[in-house]
């Protein structure tokens, strides 16, 4: 199936998709620093664009006739670790994924973005508009550590198939979860020659201590060294020796996001930081890039209400309410 990557940043989901398959024959990306790491990678044309030019953008991709668009929209304004203002602008490039979408009209999309977008009123009027275009539409948040990944890093994809009925996927995804969560020693063994490690909290009333028999927090955009004077938390591990704790480093970062070994990164430490902080793991995508496989070889297993989200980060589901003027379209 060929595939567009959209806000393709260094390539986690390019690289994922990949893996599971898929032939990316291009993707779109407007930060020079990760375009540069995207094509130390790849062999794929990167092209360097404001996706807000979205005639631009749609005319490059008819030329290259797509079967699936993927990307991963900027997820600041509605993330936790953001400032959580929709006013900010970088929003609404969600409209600008659907606008693309829904001008090419591909068979599939997944769309993928923080949990919290499931909050926002952006989400429900790009589901409207893609349930106007005919598209069945099936939405899970994941977390990666379920899925292949040694991260406890929850994530919500938004995935369509033209022509389709809802909800087709959640019933795949959710057997292929595993059985419990992956930890850092799982994926690496001892390679990191550590136990513990030190991991910059969003304020000193939690947590920062982390072993590698546990999945890894959220690898966020910028890694910082212990403070001096840093003091266990009574949240930390007890007896912990602090003299021999350490950040992980860059590289070891990338490899918490599942980029094989032999990825190649370069650029300034901030740059690069924050471009593997913003990636989708890689294992992640590949997971999700699994699923539509599956389901294009059996079928859909059971179907649910499009009233349904599935929270696959604790197995259970929960209502996830369209406003009354999207039932009409069900």
């Amino acid at each position: 199936m060929k595939c567009i990557d959209l806000f393709a940043g260094c390539g986690g989901m390019s690289l994922g998709f990949s893996l599971a398959g898929f032939e990316i024959v291009g993707a779109f990306e407007n930060w020079d620093c990760a375009i540069d790491v995207y094509r130390e990678n790849f062999s794929h044309p990167i092209f360097k664009q404001d996706l807000k030019n979205e005639q631009e953008v749609v005319e490059k991709i008819k030329e290259l006739k797509p079967e699936i668009i993927i990307g991963g929209p900027p997820c600041q304004d509605f993330s936790s670790a953001g400032k959580r203002d929709l006013t900010l602008g970088r929003a609404d490039l969600t409209y600008t994924f659907a606008n693309i979408v829904c001008s090419i009209k591909p068979n599939w999309f997944v769309m993928e973005n923080v949990e919290q977008i499931k909050k926002s009123y952006i989400l429900r009027d790009v589901i409207e508009q893609f349930i106007s275009k005919n598209y069945g539409i099936s939405a899970v948040i994941l977390d990666a550590s379920y899925c292949g990944v040694p991260q406890a890093r929850t994530r919500f994809f938004l995935i369509g198939h033209l022509g389709d009925k809802h909800n087709q996927l959640n019933s795949i995804f959710q057997e292929m979860l595993s059985d419990k969560p992956m930890t850092m020693r799982d994926y690496l063994g001892n390679s990191l020659d550590i136990q513990y490690y030190y991991r910059h909290p969003r304020n000193y009333n939690r947590r920062a201590i982390f072993s590698i028999d546990e999945p890894s927090p959220t690898i966020r955009g910028v890694n910082r060294p212990i403070p001096k004077g840093y003091k266990l938390n009574s949240c930390d591990p007890p007896n912990i020796d602090l003299k021999s704790i350490r950040p992980l480093t860059t590289i070891e970062r990338s490899y918490i996001q599942t980029f094989p070994k032999d990825f190649k990164f370069r650029g300034s430490k901030t740059n690069l930081e924050q471009m593997i902080g913003n990636a989708v793991p890689v294992n992640l995508a590949k997971f999700v890039a699994e699923g539509i496989k599956t389901y294009l070889k059996t079928g859909s297993q059971r179907q649910l209400s499009l009233l349904d989200l599935i929270d696959l980060t604790q197995k259970i589901k929960y209502d996830f309410t369209l406003p009354k003027r999207s039932l009409k379209n069900v």
